[in-house]
């Protein structure tokens, strides 16, 4: 049986939705949430090209959250969707965070201030976990595993410039991919 269309989004339920993400998300983790709100509560989108997002937008320079809305918006609604997006993602997070500057500078210095902001960061760090694991369990076989792994030693332990070690390994990766489809 064919699964059904996906529901077509409008412009301004991406608009809300993106802005609802940015303004729920302080400490990272967008992906995370972009997720449950594009793919399980919405299933505006399959779980295999939400995930295409994620990775297009970590290769891309720029943010990777910024980047995966654009990818959603204009996935959904072409680049007025990206746009809408976007702006969503960063107009209204924008605002609070320059009132949240502006109160810091003033009362920043007042205890339990650092572990607010810890607590926060560790919620980010999970929520981008959760994604990490949601990706992990789609690899199959051992090139993605080798490729992740020689890419998080180069990056992670070695220390190398990010940059040049994602020009050499995504040519490596899609060859092995392709490799690995031809050759079932």
């Amino acid at each position: 049986m064919a699964d059904a269309m996906p529901p077509r989004a409008s412009l301004g339920a991406i608009l809300a939705v993106f802005a609802a993400l940015g303004m729920a998300s302080f400490g990272g983790g967008l992906p995370g949430w972009m997720h449950r709100e594009v793919v399980r509560r919405r299933r505006w989108m399959t779980e295999e090209n939400f995930l295409a997002g994620v990775a297009l937008g970590q290769v891309l320079p720029g943010a990777n959250s910024v980047n995966l809305a654009l990818y959603i918006g204009q996935q959904l609604r072409g680049w007025p969707g990206a746009m809408l997006a976007a702006f969503g993602i960063l107009g209204p997070p924008f605002l609070v965070i320059l009132g949240l500057a502006l109160m810091h500078a003033r009362y920043g210095e007042l205890p339990g201030m650092a572990v607010v902001l810890g607590g926060v960061a560790a919620a980010g760090l999970a929520n981008s976990l959760t994604v990490g694991l949601r990706a992990a369990r789609r690899m199959q076989g051992l090139w993605p595993w080798a490729v992740a792994a020689v890419t998080f030693v180069a990056i992670g332990v070695l220390r190398l410039p990010m940059i040049p070690v994602v020009l050499v390994v995504i040519p490596a990766s899609v060859a092995l991919a392709w490799r690995a489809r031809h050759a079932a």
